[in-house]
């Protein structure tokens, strides 16, 4: 069974917010991948979204599509991805573990052969960006039926009729895109960003978090507002990058247990 309800119902006791970092497998290296994942995880993360590489990451900014580039130069594949999963999964039963990428790598595999080897490395959900949930009924039936979360994309374009199958469909949580473009892209209307997911929970009970557009510790904390979450990608691979292969880890640490301190603070919580 996927550990992102429990996770949520916990966060919501506590009155606190998720802090979800994406990272891509392999970048800045692969051997270093499951550290990274366990320093997210010891500086506060809830869940770690892990990018698979692809080659044509067309919702991904000029940051993410470099480190899915760089993953594919060092031979990072789908397999060798699940392969980091059940690594992780040896030392931490608890923290969610979110897959995020492409259809083509799952079609290549297989459907079902990914969603069987996904939900034994340890996988919870699974989120893939150009398969929107009109066409994407089979293959949520199949992470369904083995326990894994199909985590849906919304967007400021999005139609009541897609906020609605979204929330029929979706589970673990909503992906709120917090504006129209790549990620990585200039900073969020908070304002606008609160006016929508109003309008989107009177449709959808499942959490929703924000991703897209964050850019530091201050406005994590203001889409935390009026979000149950956020989620962190381009500034905490471009921090990476910055610090070099070799200082990847600990800053990725330090930019994590900065960004929970931030989404902490008693006076800013709603």
């Amino acid at each position: 069974m996927s550990r992102i309800p429990q996770t949520f119902d916990r966060l919501r006791a506590a009155q606190r917010k998720a802090l979800i970092p994406f990272i891509t497998a392999g970048d800045p290296d692969p051997g270093g991948s499951v550290a990274l994942m366990h320093a997210l995880a010891d500086a506060g993360a809830d869940i770690i979204e892990l990018g698979v590489p692809f080659s044509d990451p067309m919702a991904d900014g000029p940051t993410i599509q470099r480190s899915s580039e760089r993953a594919l130069d060092r031979g990072v594949t789908l397999r060798g991805v699940l392969g980091m999963v059940r690594e992780f999964r040896a030392r931490d039963a608890v923290t969610p573990v979110v897959l995020m990428g492409y259809a083509n790598p799952i079609e290549a595999m297989g459907a079902g052969a990914f969603v069987a080897a996904a939900a034994s490395a340890g996988v919870d959900g699974v989120l893939v960006v150009d398969e929107p949930p009109e066409e994407g009924g089979e293959f949520i039936a199949r992470l369904r039926a083995a326990g894994l979360d199909a985590i849906l994309l919304l967007a400021p374009t999005s139609t009541e009729e897609r906020v609605r199958r979204a929330a029929a469909l979706g589970s673990g949580y909503i992906y709120y895109v917090a504006l129209t473009g790549v990620t990585g892209a200039a900073g969020i209307d908070l304002a606008a960003v609160a006016q929508r997911l109003g309008r989107i929970r009177e449709n959808v009970t499942l959490p929703v978090v924000v991703g897209f557009g964050i850019r530091d510790a201050d406005s994590a904390r203001r889409a935390a507002r009026a979000a149950d979450g956020v989620v962190i990608g381009s500034l905490l691979i471009e921090a990476m990058q910055d610090a070099g292969a070799g200082r990847a880890v600990e800053c990725a640490r330090g930019l994590a247990a900065q960004l929970r301190e931030a989404l902490d603070r008693q006076e800013d919580r709603p």
